[in-house]
């Protein structure tokens, strides 16, 4: 497995990640607990190093799954996991019920993560949205003074803009930003990678093939789940999904020059855009798996890149990422 590190930091994780949320959330019925332990083994016996989750994820049981899942790994793998949100305790699971970047509910938060981690310092503890309520310098101050503890060891921001980055990063140096980035939703490369680079910060996309749609598998009569949150995306309606499809033809003809899939095309198109990109596709089936790996081995010249490059500029992608009120949460 090739290695990647995270910017300037010594945070060294598989050149491709694995985001672990549905192995236990947003999907009805819920994976088999059993099912998901064996395949999280199985990543980590194909060299993935990096896992991705979130207290919010479950919310809670995503957490307990990758601690209990990747607990004789120990010193072998690095977990990710995020702070932010508010939840009502008195209620089960305990439904998300707003913001909260507080500093005294990020150190609630991280003691949490780490019981249910069943780890003694979390890897790497991202904000999961900017809080317009907290100033991110005390944001970036709990995670320093947790740092200090012992009880983490790097910063993160996710969907942050580049000047919340640049704020937080002179109260705490910033190791990765994680946020959407694929062939069809490239906002990040007009502030935040030049950001990231300037500031020697990794980056870490999420949704690296499109909620699945540049798999190639998801057509105009692909249905989902009421929990799905892609059955509430403006970009994931029928009409949007056919229109699209000619971002899918792209890749398909991408990949029958390299012997390739579209899912492969998409990941090694990110990996060849910054070598300080770690993607992290979430897989939840050992063929999809495998599957992802295999962009490793694809090798996107230059001119393959000016061609995607060009064929991109003449595609207009159709539908927003997200609903208007989601979308004004992110970015800040």
């Amino acid at each position: 497995m090739q290695k990647r590190k995270l910017g300037n930091s010594n945070l060294e994780v598989s050149a491709l990640g694995l985001g672990c949320m549905r192995m236990s959330h947003d999907e009805s019925p819920i994976p088999d607990k059993q099912e998901m332990i064996s395949f999280l083994h199985a990543a980590v016996d194909r060299g993935i190093t990096f896992f991705d989750t979130a207290e919010v994820y479950g919310p809670f049981t995503n957490e307990e799954l990758v601690g209990e899942a990747l607990f004789p790994f120990r010193g072998q793998v690095l977990i990710a996991t995020k702070f932010g949100f508010k939840h009502d305790l008195n209620k089960r699971p305990g439904p998300m019920i707003g913001m909260d970047s507080r500093p005294e509910q990020i150190k609630r938060v991280a003691e949490a993560s780490l019981k249910r981690l069943r780890v003694e310092a979390i890897d790497l503890f991202y904000q999961h949205r900017v809080d317009p309520d907290v100033p991110i310098e005390d944001v970036a101050g709990a995670i320093k003074e947790l740092i200090q503890e012992g009880k983490v060891k790097h910063f993160g921001l996710s969907e942050a803009g580049a000047q919340t980055i640049r704020r937080a990063h002179a109260v705490q140096p910033v190791t990765a930003v994680q946020s959407e980035y694929s062939l069809w939703w490239r906002t990040v490369e007009e502030e935040v990678l030049p950001a990231c680079e300037e500031l020697g910060i990794g980056f870490v996309p999420f949704s690296p093939l499109g909620r699945g749609y540049l798999t190639g598998k998801i057509d105009e009569n692909t249905t989902f789940a009421s929990v799905d949150i892609r059955s509430r995306l403006p970009r994931f309606t029928s009409e949007a999904r056919k229109a699209n499809r000619v971002v899918i033809d792209l890749l398909v003809r991408i990949g029958e020059q390299k012997g390739a899939t579209p899912a492969q095309v998409a990941l090694a198109w990110l990996l060849a855009q910054k070598p300080w990109i770690v993607p992290i596709p979430g897989s939840r089936k050992l063929e999809r798996l495998d599957e992802n790996i295999g962009a490793l081995a694809v090798e996107l010249t230059s001119d393959d890149l000016w061609e995607i490059e060009a064929a991109l500029s003449k595609i207009t992608v159709l539908g927003a990422r997200y609903p208007e009120n989601i979308e004004r949460q992110t970015g800040r």
